[in-house]
């Protein structure tokens, strides 16, 4: 590594950032992706006797100067290369060699290189782990260098900041994931408004809404940003606190001069090159804040590109159903507890066959609706085209293989484009002629008919002028050239000809020297360096030296190469000529980006247009295949669901070829409670044997109240949902080690926020509550908890327990109902019948379980003894005394209580009269009597 004594006046690792603020980092740091890596040498800080850097080293100092807190991806031919810590750091994170190249200050400079033509792979990697990427790229013709004579080099300049939010490529991205970039504002003090803002670049999406300190963590990791920035000032706020532990590497820190709320407006009003933000709709101070920040650091990451984004949509506070960052894990909606997205419930209801249409299926299972008539406006998409299963049919097979139009266009707004993005808009608006068509004639809902109206109203003079143009073969980058068709410009045609017929001038050339001097080996070739020029074999040479029409250029181990001046004139008119056709090619190819961003916005609700027809058309399809129904969804407090399954679990288990029972359930409120204020639904208390099903059937009704208000068709008979406005589930056991946090600690931390939160709207799912510690403190909790559900948050609940005593409670609480989960005993065998009745469970059968579970026969057999001890020795009763010295409980009608406890009959039943002389059972008999006549 390179010493840090030898760092000048920059000192051992400080650098400074944009606002010049002086940070300090170790060296060793460099290695730690998730820190900051220290700025390399300076370029004037030689010690007095070393030699200068050379210009090309000078260059690459100066502009990682610039751009310390990046790895410097420096463009050297077809390389990038990387020096000093930053090749240390790559070689580490890649896996790449560490070389060196040359000297400075009296030390090896360290060196590692990746292919430009395999970068996006190192790239990627990189921005996994956390890294920002500073892309260094020639910026003039080497030509223009070689006039200025000298030491001069090629200039080069930085041309985006890649990071993990920012990223466009096509290689580097999730075709049905967006990637997020978010900026989160604080306006005030620490009781502040707080706003987020969000926007992937790839597509042009932008979005703003306000928050607040409690909805700060749901809000943001609903999202799954990629990238987070927030000021430094905001830092340390104490309401960051989980959501910085959450994101990790993920969050950036920035300068607090980007959050200026006093120019905010006018940054964002610039940007969008309007005078005033009132068509875009009403922004509080917070949200300007947001949305200028994260323009700004948009400005500092992709430079002198101008990102395409759509104008910034308000999202509002009461529009969407909140779900807080545990539910969304425990309930698995995007990916499972494992991270992976395959056994989520997104990748079970993903049918569409485009990445637009599954991110718009993602952004919706993110923000399910609250509207009733927004719900039903999608619920009407889905049904027409589960109706009309032929026209289903044809519009799924037009969006088959559809190119990703946002992010084609992104790329060529921000000058990143190539031949083969063209090429996508010019067939995306080709098949959005096809699907125009089909819908035309349809009955269509009101979403359906706003789609066909964009698809209408297409650009199609820029439609045929793209197809008119492009080849049928699309090279990725436009400098390769050869993207326009034969016959769309003249010029383009006459010069490919001459430079055509040049190189077949060079085939004869080659043919004719090698008849003249007789060297059948003789070859025309061409390099960059030498130009055309004659190659030989190394021992023809001399012969074509003293022939004195070749002139000698250059000598190889294996070979002579020489020239003629019919070469060189041959050669030039070969250059000019592709030279020549490439720049018609490149204006052409100006030519029509600048006509497609003409059409942004139209070309943009095609998109949206085509996606949320590929929504609609894959939840009919996946409603028609799997059997689901419509589903009522109105403002009342209902939630009655007929026959209702698991969405995931039914799956797998079809995939397995077993069939899932259905439940029924029903939290509606009492007869003649409506849905208005002081309304309150029913809470379901749920005991069975574990197995059974419990959590299954938790989760299926939480899982069928999001998927009823994406707008979706639902795994039901019937199902009838008054419109949920939040929905908590606490399912399932986990700890938070990083935080020092215990299982039972996470488990009040989230019991916490669902009772300080939930009202009579909200949907709440709770298994197992107070198991995490002693039995007395967790029922308590549990009896406290359901009671504070009913009388104080009046929610709709589902509540699982193997607390039997809790069932109690349904005497006098008045909307609570006990379920339990049926099991049928075999021949001392247990079968999990999967089915929720009324009633209540008698035990839990944990011992089976254990059996099942593979513990060792001696194990079980002791836990069956201890049990049955346990059970004769009276516990439960001594549990239900304990709960009746607690206020809490006096008022609470109890089951009969069990008789007390007999000596007498505990000393029978441990006899075995088959085992007894007469002589020992005469004896037992007088101790059985003496037992009775001391009896209290």
């Amino acid at each position: 590594m390179f010493p840090p004594e030898s760092w000048g006046r920059q000192g051992a690792g400080v650098f400074r950032e944009a606002t010049g603020a002086a940070i300090h980092a170790p060296m060793l740091d460099i290695l730690r992706p998730d820190r900051e890596p220290p700025q390399a040498p300076h370029a004037g800080s030689g010690a007095v006797g070393d030699a200068a850097p050379t210009p090309m080293m000078a260059q690459f100092l100066e502009i990682k100067e610039r751009h310390a807190d990046c790895l410097l991806f420096y463009r050297m031919g077809d390389f990038y290369e990387l020096f000093f810590d930053d090749a240390v750091a790559a070689s580490a994170a890649l896996g790449i060699t560490l070389t060196k190249r040359g000297k400075h200050l009296g030390a090896d400079i360290p060196m590692a290189g990746v292919p430009v033509v395999s970068s996006d792979d190192y790239l990627q990697k990189l921005i996994g782990l956390g890294f920002r990427v500073a892309v260094c790229e020639q910026v003039e013709d080497p030509a223009e260098a070689k006039k200025r004579g000298g030491k001069s080099v090629v200039r080069r300049d930085v041309v985006r900041l890649v990071t993990p939010g920012t990223i466009t490529e096509e290689t580097l991205l999730e075709p049905g994931r967006p990637n997020y970039l978010m900026c989160l504002s604080r306006i005030g003090g620490a009781a502040g408004a707080y706003a987020i803002a969000w926007t992937d670049l790839s597509t042009g999406l932008f979005r703003i809404a306000q928050t607040s300190a409690d909805q700060l963590s749901a809000d943001v990791l609903a999202m799954e940003p990629s990238e987070v920035v927030v000021a430094d000032t905001l830092a340390t706020d104490e309401a960051l606190g989980p959501l910085v532990q959450r994101l990790g590497r993920r969050l950036r820190v920035e300068p607090a001069v980007l959050f200026d709320g006093a120019t905010a407006e006018e940054r964002l009003c610039r940007f969008f090159g309007v005078s005033t933000l009132d068509g875009f709709g009403t922004f509080g101070r917070a949200e300007l804040s947001a949305g200028a920040a994260l323009l700004a650091y948009l400005a500092r990451t992709q430079l002198k590109a101008h990102p395409p984004l759509s104008p910034p949509r308000r999202v509002e506070a009461g529009s969407y159903l909140r779900i807080d960052p545990a539910t969304r894990a425990s309930l698995e909606l995007t990916r499972t507890v494992a991270g992976k997205r395959q056994g989520s419930l997104l990748a079970t209801i993903d049918r569409c066959l485009t990445g637009a249409g599954s991110r718009l299926l993602g952004a919706r299972l993110a923000l399910p609706l609250t509207d009733p008539a927004g719900i039903s406006e999608r619920q009407d998409s889905v049904a027409v085209l589960a109706e009309e299963g032929t026209l289903r049919r044809r519009l799924r097979e037009c969006l088959r293989g559809l190119p990703d139009i946002d992010r084609a266009l992104s790329r060529l707004g921000l000058d990143r484009g190539g031949p083969r993005d063209l090429g996508a808009l010019a067939e995306g608006l080709e098949r959005a002629g096809a699907i125009a068509r089909e819908l035309a004639g349809a009955d269509l809902g009101h979403e359906l008919a706003e789609a066909l109206a964009a698809l209408e109203a297409r650009p199609l003079a820029l439609a045929v002028s793209l197809t008119d143009t492009l080849a049928d073969d699309l090279p990725l980058q436009r400098r390769d050239g050869g993207f326009v068709r034969a016959g769309a410009d003249p010029d383009l045609d006459e010069t490919r000809a001459l430079r055509d017929h040049s190189r077949r001038v060079v085939a004869e050339l080659q043919a004719r020297y090698a008849g003249e001097t007789g060297i059948r080996s003789l070859k025309v070739k061409h390099n960059n360096v030498l130009g055309y020029f004659v190659e030989v074999p190394e021992a023809q040479g001399p012969a074509m030296l003293a022939g004195g029409a070749f002139h000698h250029r250059q000598t190889l181990a294996s070979a002579m190469r020489f020239s003629t001046p019919e070469l060189a004139d041959l050669e030039a008119r070969i250059t000019e000529a592709g030279s020549k056709a490439l720049a018609i090619e490149l204006a052409l190819f100006s030519g029509l980006r600048d006509a497609v961003l003409a059409e942004i916005d139209a070309i943009r609700a095609v998109s949206d247009a085509l996606a949320v027809i590929d929504v609609s058309a894959g939840l009919a399809e996946l409603a028609v295949a799997a059997d689901w129904v419509r589903p009522v969804v109105d403002g009342t407090l209902a939630f009655f669901i007929e026959c209702g399954r698991h969405p995931v679990v039914e799956a797998a288990l079809k995939g397995g070829g077993q069939s899932f029972v259905a439940n029924d359930c029903d939290l509606s409120p009492p007869q003649g409670v409506s849905g208005k204020a002081g309304g309150a639904g029913a809470i379901w208390l749920i005991t069975g044997p574990n197995m059974g099903g419990k959590s299954t059937f938790l989760r299926q009704n939480a899982l069928i109240a999001v998927l009823a208000q994406i707008g979706a068709f639902v795994p039901a008979t019937k199902a009838h949902i008054g419109v949920v406005d939040r929905l908590f589930s606490r399912v399932g056991a986990s700890d938070d080690l990083a935080e020092g946090r215990s299982t039972f600690m996470v488990e009040m931390v989230e019991t916490a926020a669902i009772l300080n939160q939930a009202t009579e709207r909200t949907l709440v799912v709770l298994d197992e509550i107070g198991r995490g510690t002693s039995t007395y403190d967790g029922l308590s909790i549990a009896f406290a908890s359901v009671e504070h559900l009913h009388e104080v948050n009046r929610a709709r609940a589902l509540f699982a327990t193997h607390f039997h005593e809790m069932t109690a409670l349904a005497a006098r609480l008045k909307r609570l109902r006990n379920a339990t989960v049926r099991v049928k005993e075999w021949e001392g065998e247990v079968i999990f019948l999967h089915e929720v009745t009324s009633g209540v469970a008698d035990r839990s059968y944990g011992v089976q379980v254990a059996r099942l579970a593979g513990l060792p026969p001696a194990v079980v057999e002791r836990a069956r003894q201890i049990l049955s001890e346990l059970e004769r020795s009276g516990q439960g009763e001594k549990r239900t005394a304990f709960l009746d010295d607690l206020p809490l409980f006096s008022q609470a009608a109890r089951a009969p209580a069990a008789p007390p406890p007999s000596p007498a009959l505990d000393a029978l039943a441990a006899l075995d009269p088959d085992a007894l002389t007469p002589r020992e059972a005469l004896e037992a008999l007088y101790r059985l009597k003496g037992l009775v006549a001391t009896k209290p």
